[in-house]
């Protein structure tokens, strides 16, 4: 039987994620678990950000962001960028990550992060704590290794922890 509870949002596992922003010479990192697909054609995607955070700034006055896919390996520089404020540090130097060049966007990706996808932002829904950025993808780029792996290492979150998704690595391993 099931017993009705107080309301909350109940999808779990999340994907981990670690959106880098620009804006002029601004640059940040901001880890988020509220993301998912929104449609395939046109490719969009979703991200939740509360508009206090640092990053929301600078995604919504550029237009344009990049999603990137971290993996186990980097777990401690992903709590990092989930943690502090872009106002407070350097996110790129504290993590040591490496800026690689976007083919179409003016965002770097994260190097150590073996994908990355960049968007476009198509819209920006305020929803309350949070509002909703829908960004079309304009370009995707998958490590050979890490995908011919069955995408070893990818990270989620569910209930204020991290985890590592066995089963696709069993799948496709």
């Amino acid at each position: 039987m099931k017993n009705e509870v107080n309301i909350s949002t109940f999808f779990y596992p999340n994907p981990v994620i670690l959106v880098s922003a620009k804006q002029n010479t601004e640059e940040s990192i901001i880890t988020l678990s509220w993301a998912g697909t929104c449609c395939s054609n046109p490719p969009i995607v979703s991200i939740g950000v509360r508009p206090e955070r640092y990053t929301y700034d600078l995604i919504k006055e550029s237009k344009v962001f990049v999603i990137n896919f971290p993996t186990e390996s980097i777990l401690k520089q992903v709590e990092i960028c989930g943690t502090k404020s872009g106002r407070d540090i350097d996110k790129w130097t504290v993590c040591n990550f490496s800026r690689e060049k976007s083919s179409k966007v003016d965002v770097p990706s994260i190097k150590e992060c073996p994908a990355s996808m960049e968007c476009e932002v198509d819209q920006i829904i305020s929803l309350g704590t949070h509002d909703l950025f829908l960004g079309k993808i304009v370009a995707l780029h998958i490590d050979d290794q890490w995908k011919a792996g069955g995408y070893k290492g990818m990270i989620t979150y569910s209930r204020g922890k991290y985890g590592v998704v066995k089963e696709i690595e069993e799948k496709y391993s």
